[in-house]
């Protein structure tokens, strides 16, 4: 009697092409996961992290407002603040500058010593102790005056400041910032409120607003097609004149707040 034949090789080959099908999506699958990690870890990195945002002036009133204008822009991350002691309310010449500095660097070091910090950002426009708290702590540390410079120098379009502190020592240091970050040839100069900036801040915002908004009228006609409003305690000013001009108007705490909370977000 002849055995009927079997057909063990035909599934044997189809087991095999099912293997290698399987084999394929194993593969294709592995290659996903280093993306798929680096999604899930930037996300694991912003969790519970925040932003210490550092006044380094004395006004608790301009603290709460920064950082209230800061956490609108940091998609989530808590931001929070701090105000320096023994300094003025409003920081005016180089001096006041020079004096803020060891106070932002003591409340910087201190703050970062909590593992949650992610970011700090030094909230005056003149950076006083950017680069000392840098070498100090090992978390990424943002001055609204540099990050504002790039924001407004961006595709490389001319930019200028307008400013309510018009101090020749600190116009200085705005010139020196913008050659230093490779920007001088874009930068058109800052243009300066007139009179004493302490009782400017001390009117009325309609007024304020006036004042500075004709600061940007001349920044605009020294050909700036970007102007950075020079200084923390002008922020809220600096989001009600946006709606009167066609050109951006750069906020240095936005700036400076949006680059804090990608750092985060990016494990950095």
């Amino acid at each position: 009697m002849t055995p009927a034949p079997t057909s063990a090789q035909p599934r044997s080959a189809a087991r095999s092409a099912s293997r290698r099908v399987l084999l394929a999506a194993i593969c294709a699958g592995c290659s996903l996961l280093p993306g798929l990690a680096a999604a899930q870890g930037s996300t694991a990195a912003a969790e519970g992290r925040y932003i210490v945002l550092i006044n380094p002036n004395s006004n608790a009133t301009t603290t709460r407002s920064m950082t209230e204008i800061a956490s609108t822009k940091t998609e989530g991350i808590q931001v929070e603040g701090k105000s320096n002691e023994g300094v003025p309310p409003l920081l005016t010449t180089p001096k006041d500058l020079a004096d803020a500095l060891p106070g932002v660097v003591r409340i910087g070091v201190e703050a970062a010593r909590d593992p949650k910090v992610g970011a700090i950002i030094v909230s005056a426009f003149g950076d006083p102790g950017l680069p000392e708290l840098r070498a100090k702590v090992g978390v990424p540390v943002f001055g609204i005056r540099e990050q504002a410079f790039h924001e407004a120098a961006k595709g490389g379009r001319p930019f200028g400041v307008a400013t309510t502190t018009p101090d020749p020592g600190l116009l200085e240091g705005f010139r020196q910032t913008a050659a230093a970050l490779g920007y001088g040839a874009q930068f058109r100069g800052t243009r300066a409120t007139p009179g004493d900036p302490n009782a400017l801040m001390s009117k009325s915002p309609e007024e304020l607003d006036a004042a500075l908004a004709e600061a940007v009228r001349a920044s605009v006609a020294d050909g700036a097609k970007a102007v950075i409003i020079g200084g923390g305690p002008l922020t809220a000013s600096a989001l009600r004149l946006q709606p009167k001009f066609d050109i951006p108007l750069v906020v240095p705490v936005i700036a400076a707040a949006q680059a804090a909370a990608d750092s985060i977000r990016k494990g950095k």
